[in-house]
């Protein structure tokens, strides 16, 4: 059977009072952990696919808002187990949505491509920089410029792939070419280094 959470200094498996000294705010944590705690337990196990830890983790955020907010458990706004599922079930999707939000994280294979030397550090930035310069052409100037001087295309190889004819090629990349110049210019680099 599965054992639910225990909250702080809780009440005895008997359904002893709360040790003396205890506040009203601790009695009704008390109180909600002995009338639903096992119930909510196994609802949030079943939401969080059997993770243990995350749904005692639920729980104990489904206890805390109910201390927060003891106006919602008044009985003339309803049973106080349904707000508590309902409560439970928004934290279990709100953190789902939080994992998905993040991007995923990425094995150690991913440094392996990471450049060490100076050299190979310089070059990468180079390249990162190229790459941005790149990206402010116009789509069929990069277009000519991948085709013929990143793939190696000849100049009939470059038209059949672009579906243009060649003297179309031919003029895209002189243009291309002085409008990349001129924009590694401004960022102190040279064609040379681009292509």
């Amino acid at each position: 059977m599965n054992e639910p959470p225990r909250p702080p200094r809780r009440v005895d498996d008997m359904g002893a009072a709360a040790p003396e000294g205890a506040t009203a705010d601790e009695e009704l944590v008390r109180r909600l952990y002995a009338e639903h705690g096992r119930a909510l337990f196994g609802y949030v196990l079943r939401l969080v696919r059997g993770d243990r830890q995350r749904a005692e983790d639920v729980v104990q955020e489904t206890l805390l808002r109910a201390w927060r907010h003891p106006e919602a458990l008044d009985p003339a706004r309803g049973p106080a187990r349904a707000w508590l599922v309902t409560v439970a079930r928004n934290v279990v999707f709100d953190g789902d949505r939080a994992r998905r939000a993040r991007p995923p994280e990425v094995g150690e294979e991913a440094l392996d491509v990471v450049p060490t030397g100076e050299e190979d550090l310089d070059r990468a930035m180079v390249a990162w920089e190229v790459m941005e310069v790149l990206a402010e052409l116009p789509p069929h100037h990069r277009q000519v410029l991948v085709e013929v001087y990143y793939r190696g295309n000849s100049v009939a190889e470059a038209a059949k792939q672009l579906g243009v004819p060649p003297g179309t090629v031919k003029s895209r990349t002189y243009y291309a070419l002085r409008q990349l110049r001129l924009l590694l210019e401004e960022r102190g680099l040279t064609a040379e280094v681009a292509l």
